[in-house]
């Protein structure tokens, strides 16, 4: 069935389906399969070395032709990075957690749409004074980093009440058609799904990584802060893994005192050292113990059950949305 929502008119999707940022899981031939497929995606700026987006992104442009977005987290100064992006051909810009104002403003004059990741109906209601374009609800239940308060079924239709007509991204919980299905049921434009696309045959996780999320259960997930160099104090979920195992059994300590604390797992591409409890999540090339990093996971783990090329994951949430609005419509007429 065709879908037409303010989140496929403006960006001319087929589907309604947002991939969030996946680190260096998303890269180019990601983005453009996406593309290619329907939805959208987003490009994390934050793992990018300031010196090397213009570069990164000009290879996304290329594969991907420029239908794609950026992602902006606004723990530290992204002024740089957000010039390198416009300067690049950037337009569609996602942000969270920090002071958007004067990024929306420079967005704005070039012509560009900004998304706001929020967590609470507070936040929501002064998004259109502040010139949001989309709000990206984000539930409890979603994986990675964490503003959202509550789950989705509660905290996304108190969001759409509160966004004052800005419409509105469900994100969290949210992996196949059923979930765009209740999503849009509950007011949403679209869904945002992170999780279901670490699992992709495209993405640039490491492969162990994408085996874990599919492994994985509810059970296997935890909120912890315990990942936090690089970005301190943000709750995150993830899969228990041998770094979390060590902490907990070492009677959780502080950070400085955790066991393995500055020591080396890996290096980025650039050569520097990737320690243990950095934020970074296993990336297809990384060498040593990968499996030591954070698996960024949330509750939908429960319904990734293979890795998929993401056309096929597209086509799937498409068939099951349809399916799913059609016997809502079914039970409305009897």
């Amino acid at each position: 069935m065709p879908f037409e929502t303010a989140l496929t008119k403006a960006l001319d999707l087929r589907v309604p389906v947002v991939a969030g940022p996946l680190g260096r899981g998303t890269n180019a031939e990601f983005l453009a399969a996406m593309a290619n497929s329907g939805g959208f995606g987003f490009a994390a700026l934050m793992h990018m070395p300031e010196e090397n987006v213009s570069e990164e992104l000009a290879k996304m442009n290329r594969v991907a032709k420029g239908r794609f977005g950026a992602n902006l987290t606004l723990v530290v100064d992204q002024r740089k990075r957000l010039a390198a992006a416009l300067e690049a051909g950037v337009r569609v810009f996602s942000m969270w957690q920090g002071d958007l104002a004067p990024y929306i403003r420079i967005i704005k004059d070039a012509g560009g749409l900004v998304f706001w990741t929020v967590g609470n109906a507070e936040d929501a209601a002064q998004a259109k004074d502040m010139g949001v374009d989309f709000l990206v609800s984000q539930g409890r239940e979603s994986g990675g980093h964490l503003v959202g308060v509550a789950p989705t079924m509660s905290l996304l239709p108190s969001i759409v009440d509160a966004a004052n007509g800005v419409p509105v991204v469900a994100a969290g919980g949210i992996a196949d058609g059923r979930g765009l299905a209740a999503a849009l049921a509950l007011g949403a434009c679209g869904v945002w799904m992170g999780t279901r696309f670490v699992a992709s045959t495209e993405s640039a996780n490491h492969r162990g990584y994408k085996a874990r999320v599919v492994a994985a259960r509810a059970s296997d997930l935890v909120e912890t802060k315990l990942y936090d160099s690089g970005w301190q104090d943000s709750a995150h979920q993830v899969i228990r893994n041998s770094t979390f195992a060590a902490w907990q059994n070492a009677g959780s300590p502080p950070t400085g005192q955790r066991p393995g604390e500055g020591e080396a797992i890996s290096r980025f591409p650039n050569g520097k050292p990737l320690n243990r409890y950095d934020v970074a999540a296993p990336w297809d090339a990384m060498e040593g113990d990968w499996e030591a990093g954070p698996l960024y996971a949330g509750a939908t783990v429960q319904l990734v059950h293979e890795v998929k090329p993401v056309a096929q994951i597209i086509k799937d949430i498409e068939t099951e949305a349809g399916a799913a609005l059609d016997r809502i419509a079914v039970l409305r007429t009897g």
